[in-house]
């Protein structure tokens, strides 16, 4: 008897371990299939170029209706793509501008106050996240190549840092085709050395700029170059010889990006991405000329913008949303499928104004330039709402500073030295000596030289622009906000205690 029931238990054991086991035999193709689906979606997440160029203004490429400059390979991407007239930058001066961009947030309040690079070493704090980070942590492979003018690099670290000429764009595209190989989703930041101001061409004050052409070319760029008498002399500049002889040499600095820019998309082509590949075109503030760059004019902060994403249905063609820098980071998390809290950010996400679905106009945008240099101290802060638009100069007491390579610039030395009345539409006088607030009409007066502080019939809309940007502040932990009113208990008592 014993050893029946000792049979029927050892049986009803067997029994339930071969269920166990045939159970355990059937989750396994369950379990591959789920990692095989996590691996498939991986492979659909979009791969990201944010190609960015060095002081590129929205007067010269062909899309935005130069007749002159030769921009091929840019127009391509906007005829495929979408071009935006109302993209923005926050600060008009290199590297300010570039954390906004990877971070989400003003420079005001990251520590982002200007240039990194040499004496003037300002730095992102260390405690700030970024883009590129965010990205690796959820499976993207980040490179980056050309400029890179960020601080620290713990906060801007990339898994790969490329290294090549960045005035030569046609080298740095061929250095990229390894990015192209990675069997992961990619987002590689490419950012040119070009269209910005580089070593004179002579030794006299009235040599032009070389913006970084040289004589003997590049290896592999085909050089195109143009004359001063073709060339397009924007209104804020004046049609001057040596103007003329300088914004030839931009243009053919221009060119180099679009050559190095065409490369790169045949190369992606060429490795069977391209239609899953998101590209952002867009630079980093306005032409290094007086009156745009470092200034929060609109030929400082409103930029190119052309971005192409094949994988939506549709793209419109143009668009005139407000978008800005500071919206990036929360954008390109968006199409990467990555979650994040909007509150993170001090941008918003423009998805919707790509694909359409987005049904509210944007028709506002803020921006915060405090130093180029470290020698240029000269807080502004803007507000742009429809037509109209409110700039507080903080520090309107001081002479408006210029950047040494603007104030060496024969464009401009030909004003000085010949004591000119005028500098483009505005007068030299006021392009020094800014007022505390500038409100302009843009729409009325797209040169911005007809200051409506003073005009009776405009004190409702100051009145409304001012605390539009006294809230921006506030929002955004702007240092500068004890400003308004004038109490400066608000910065705490400076003591380290």
């Amino acid at each position: 008897m014993k050893y029946y029931l000792h049979q029927i238990i050892i049986s009803s054991i067997f029994r339930y371990l071969s269920t166990v086991f045939c159970l355990l035999l059937l989750t396994l193709p369950a379990c591959h299939t789920t990692k095989n689906s996590v691996s498939q979606q991986a492979e659909k997440r979009p791969n990201i170029i944010l190609f960015v160029s060095d002081d590129h203004g929205k007067d010269a490429l062909g899309c935005y209706g130069n007749p002159v400059v030769q921009t091929p390979n840019l127009d391509q991407l906007a005829s495929e793509g979408t071009i935006f007239n109302n993209a923005y930058c926050t600060s008009a001066s290199c590297a300010a501008s570039r954390s906004v961009m990877l971070t989400g947030k003003f420079g005001h309040a990251t520590g982002s106050y200007g240039h990194t690079h040499d004496y003037h070493h300002f730095s992102t704090y260390d405690t700030v996240s970024s883009l590129p980070l965010i990205m690796e942590e959820h499976g993207y492979y980040t490179a980056r190549i050309g400029k890179y003018h960020l601080a620290p690099e713990k906060v801007f670290h990339f898994q790969n840092v490329i290294k090549a000429n960045q005035r030569n764009t046609v080298e740095m595209a061929d250095k990229c085709k390894e990015v192209f190989e990675k069997e992961a989703p990619f987002f590689l930041y490419f950012c040119t050395g070009d269209p910005h101001r580089g070593q004179p061409t002579g030794p006299n004050w009235d040599d032009p700029n070389s913006f970084g052409n040289r004589k003997k070319g590049y290896k592999g760029v085909k050089e195109i170059t143009y004359s001063p008498e073709e060339v397009l002399v924007p209104s804020f500049i004046s049609d001057t010889q040596e103007a003329r002889e300088e914004l030839a040499q931009y243009y053919q600095s221009v060119s180099r990006v679009d050559t190095g820019f065409g490369l790169l998309m045949e190369h992606l082509k060429a490795s069977g991405k391209m239609e899953n590949t998101i590209v952002i075109y867009i630079s980093d503030n306005g032409i290094a000329f007086p009156g745009a760059k470092t200034t929060l004019y609109e030929p400082g902060m409103n930029l190119p913008c052309i971005i192409k994403n094949p994988l939506l249905d549709h793209q419109e063609k143009e668009n005139n949303s407000f978008i800005s820098w500071v919206d990036l980071t929360p954008t390109i998390l968006d199409w990467a499928n990555i979650n994040f809290e909007p509150k993170e950010f001090h941008g918003t996400s423009f998805t919707g104004v790509v694909d359409g679905t987005e049904k509210e106009d944007r028709d506002e945008i803020y921006a915060s330039h405090t130093f180029h240099e470290i020698t240029m101290y000269y807080p502004m802060r803007v507000v742009r709402h429809e037509n109209y638009k409110l700039i507080l100069n903080i520090a309107s007491g001081l002479e408006y500073p210029f950047a040494s390579d603007l104030w060496v610039s024969s464009t401009w030395q030909e004003r000085y030295r010949s004591g000119a009345k005028y500098y483009g539409k505005r007068t030299v006088e006021d392009y020094l000596h800014h007022a505390e607030f500038e409100l302009y009409d843009l729409e009325k007066d797209p040169d911005e030289v007809n200051n409506l502080v003073d005009s009776k019939e405009h004190q409702g809309v100051l009145v409304k622009m001012k605390k539009k940007l006294k809230d921006f502040q506030q929002d955004t932990q702007d240092p500068w906000k004890i400003f308004w009113e004038k109490d400066y208990s608000l910065q705490g008592t400076g003591l380290d205690l």
